[in-house]
């Protein structure tokens, strides 16, 4: 078989690439998948006894105008549910609105003081060293205080990897800077502060969750165009030829992978063993996805959340989203059910016990007072995901400016959550323009701008 333009994989990066392909009027392209459907991380699983999972906590927001009208194109003006962004932090037994820094008046008068008095004394002693890392960042940033109260902790929690270990590079919009006028006046005043950041409001599908809407981005792509259950053993680089484990083959002139860079180096014949070594730097956690389905209503407090996050170290999971808040069909009755889906990351460096996993995850559950005593759960559901969060790691960018330029001599190019590894350009929105904007460069040879430009990129967010 022959095609001009080869995709691999069929998440958001591949189906962004398929379809701007196919709407520049190319059809000489196929998407080949391992799965037996399409979707990637943004996949949807219903259980057993009919309660709609995703692979973590998707929300619906974008930087780019075509990712927002693709999106009514795919499900149409009627197929989402708008939410205003309410989301919180449990700490010392009760809620603290995000972003924690700002609302720090919830807290006890001590703990209090300890985050305002770190704000304090990064104002009087201000430093202009750019930091070396992660850690360094939020301690110039947020201080001592904020730093072991919630940063520490949570960033663990969500990371698997101690902060030191981590960049700085991709914070950007990520993470609210701390503003001492603006948290002393909330003290005085009593105010509360919510909803900052390019996601205080967002949509979800009204049926089939987040996978709901790649199936339908399927569909305009063009079912024909994508293979199922088609996995690529080797890509002969040289003589641009993908061998498949069948033992068929295709032959292209620009292939886009969406793989893990870390795993497709290895499968690339032709390029030079240091490089493939120097991929294999690369770090990355997974994420194990515990979905708790109950009977009932969820107490009167959890009725309007979205989602919480939980620093503190007697939970597994780092966030908590009411699922069944985010639409009423994510659940098999309304009526009488509703749902939890908790992340928990794991990694080298945090180990976890999926064998005790369901069990941890309930039990925390119950003592951070989300499940009441009389609730009844009807369904657990647990799923793992090796390739979770990309991290971005002291070492990523070098690694990535020295293995990525050595995969174009082949006509091959690597993009998307995993395939260009920057966390900080993975969203549903930044992974399909990925796909899109490859699709612009390789056929009608306009540049990229989200992956070797994230900064500017997440600039255009409310332009």
């Amino acid at each position: 078989m022959n095609y001009k333009y080869v995709i691999i994989g069929s998440g958001p990066t591949g189906l962004g690439a398929a379809y701007r392909l196919k709407e520049l009027g190319i059809t000489d392209f196929i998407v080949l998948e391992k799965e037996n459907r399409i979707g990637g991380l943004s996949k949807s699983f219903v259980d057993e006894k009919g309660f709609t999972w995703d692979v973590g906590g998707h929300v619906q927001f974008s930087h780019y105008k075509y990712f927002d009208d693709l999106m009514v194109k795919a499900l149409g003006e009627d197929g989402w549910l708008s939410h205003q962004r309410e989301s919180w932090v449990w700490i010392e037994n009760r809620f603290v609105p995000y972003p924690f820094q700002n609302n720090i008046k919830y807290l006890t008068p001590e703990t209090m003081w300890k985050c305002l008095e770190g704000i304090i004394h990064n104002y009087k002693f201000p430093t202009n060293t750019k930091p070396a890392n992660f850690r360094e960042w939020i301690l110039q940033t947020f201080g001592p205080g904020l730093a072991e109260t919630f940063m520490f902790p949570y960033n663990f929690k969500v990371w698997a990897y101690p902060p030191e270990e981590m960049n700085a590079v991709w914070v950007g919009e990520r993470v609210a800077v701390t503003d001492l006028q603006r948290v002393t006046k909330n003290i005085i005043f009593n105010q509360d502060d919510f909803s900052w950041g390019p996601n205080s409001t967002f949509k979800f599908p009204k049926h089939g969750g987040t996978g709901g809407i790649w199936e339908s981005v399927g569909d305009l792509v063009g079912r024909e165009n994508v293979k199922l259950n088609c996995t690529v053993e080797k890509v002969i680089g040289p003589e641009k030829k993908i061998v498949m484990a069948d033992g068929s083959t295709i032959q292209y002139e620009y292939l886009m992978s969406t793989v893990p860079l870390d795993i497709f180096t290895r499968k690339v014949e032709g390029l030079d063993s240091q490089t493939v070594e120097t991929a294999q730097g690369l770090k990355h956690s997974s994420t194990n996805v515990v979905g708790v389905g109950l009977k009932g209503q969820p107490k009167p407090s959890l009725e309007t959340m979205c989602w919480m996050y939980f620093p503190e170290y007697n939970s597994p999971y780092y966030r908590v989203t009411v699922f069944s808040n985010y639409s009423p069909n994510n659940v098999p009755d309304i009526t009488q059910n509703w749902s939890l889906m908790t992340e928990t990351s794991e990694s080298s460096a945090k180990p976890v016990n999926r064998e005790t996993l369901i069990e941890d995850t309930i039990r925390a559950l119950r003592e951070d007072q989300l499940i009441q005593p009389e609730d009844e759960i009807v369904s657990t559901w647990h799923m793992a995901f090796e390739y979770g969060y990309p991290t971005p790691s002291v070492e990523r960018d070098a690694i990535l400016k020295a293995v990525l330029p050595k995969l174009e001599p082949f006509g091959i190019y690597s993009r998307g959550r995993f395939g260009a590894w920057k966390y900080e350009v993975s969203n549903q929105d930044h992974s399909l323009m990925q796909g899109v904007e490859w699709a612009n460069r390789v056929a009608t040879n306009v540049p990229e701008v989200t992956m070797p430009f994230p900064e500017t990129a997440n600039a255009m967010w409310g332009k």
